[in-house]
C-alpha cells in the first residue's frame, strides 16, 4: 500500500437539528444533518398526515373500495 495517499480518518460529532449527537469516525471534519432517528416520524410514531389542497381526500375518494363511492 502505498503511503500518504489516504486521507485523515478522524474522531468527528454528527449533529442533528434536533440537538442530538452521535460520535463517530470520519474524514470529513464536521457533519450536521437535518433529520436522525431521535426525530424522525418513522422511528418516533408521531407521522403526520399532511393535506394540501384535498389531495390526500381525493385520493381516498379516487381509490376507494368498489361500491362504495358509486
Amino acid at each position: 500500500m502505498k503511503e500518504k495517499i489516504h486521507p485523515a480518518y478522524n474522531a468527528v460529532t454528527i449533529t442533528c437539528a434536533c440537538g442530538a449527537q452521535y460520535p463517530t469516525r470520519s474524514t470529513r471534519k464536521s457533519i450536521s444533518v437535518e433529520i436522525c432517528s431521535n426525530c424522525h416520524p418513522y422511528f418516533t410514531g408521531k407521522q403526520k398526515l399532511i393535506d394540501t389542497a384535498g389531495r390526500v381526500e381525493r385520493f381516498r375518494r379516487k381509490y376507494a373500495k368498489a361500491g362504495e363511492n358509486k
